[in-house]
């Protein structure tokens, strides 16, 4: 598919997907004839992983890492040994994750309270005024 497609189906701009592949995050797996670029689902599903990565604040080098662990996870051609340090890595993404999502849901009953209770104090205002 084109990157216009990509783009559609990852939610991301066609900017960022260039951005992503000037730094070897996602390359296409192809080129038409016409020199566009040409993704798999392979590729949309590595810039999902992305995507998904970025919000929780891990940098471009962590995503990379990631994104090697997995790719040399899926070839299958690995010893026991090499195996479980790819896992032991994934692992450790997997934790900084949980990690980020425990903050974020802190971060989100907080900014919750706060409207909460600038709705009340406004709903108070106005009922004074009545």
């Amino acid at each position: 598919m084109q990157i216009g497609e990509v783009a559609t189906r990852t939610e991301l701009s066609l900017r960022t997907i260039r951005h992503y592949e000037e730094v070897g995050l996602v390359v296409p797996s192809a080129r038409s004839q016409g020199g566009f670029r040409l993704y798999t689902e392979r590729d949309v599903e590595r810039l999902m992983v992305v995507r998904r990565m970025k919000p929780l604040g891990f940098t471009l080098e962590q995503m990379r890492d990631l994104l090697d662990a997995t790719d040399r996870l899926d070839e299958g051609d690995l010893s026991r040994g090499e195996r479980e340090i790819l896992l032991e890595r994934v692992r450790g993404y997997e934790h900084g994750a949980a990690d980020q999502v425990t903050k974020l849901r802190v971060q989100l009953a907080r900014a919750e309270e706060f409207a909460r209770t600038l709705r009340e104090r406004v709903e108070r205002n106005q009922a004074a005024n009545t």
